[in-house]
């Protein structure tokens, strides 16, 4: 079994209050829960209103399908939300 993770630093450079960074942070989780049955929470600097920190945990039988899940989330992340910055970290464990 392996255990694959990653971290996205988000950057949403249009927020303004701590409201509009919350609705942007919902539907990223809504969405990578919904389309992927995956693990997501946030989990650091939930006060700032342009930053956000995102956790996302998958399990599977063997890397090779792991890798393919990780690989298809960060396609999906491009592809929906373009205007925002995001940096990707990867971890297989």
């Amino acid at each position: 079994m392996m255990i694959g993770s990653l971290v996205l630093e988000i950057h949403i450079p249009d927020s303004s209050n701590l409201k509009e960074k919350r609705m942007v942070v919902r539907s990223i989780k809504e969405k990578l829960r919904s389309k992927f049955n995956v693990a997501v929470s946030e989990v650091d600097k939930q006060d700032l209103w342009q930053s956000a920190v995102i956790a996302v945990v998958t399990v599977a039988p063997d890397k090779l399908h792991l890798e393919k899940v990780l690989g298809s989330i960060v396609g999906f992340i491009d592809a929906n939300f373009p205007h925002l910055h995001i940096n990707i970290h990867k971890e297989i464990i």
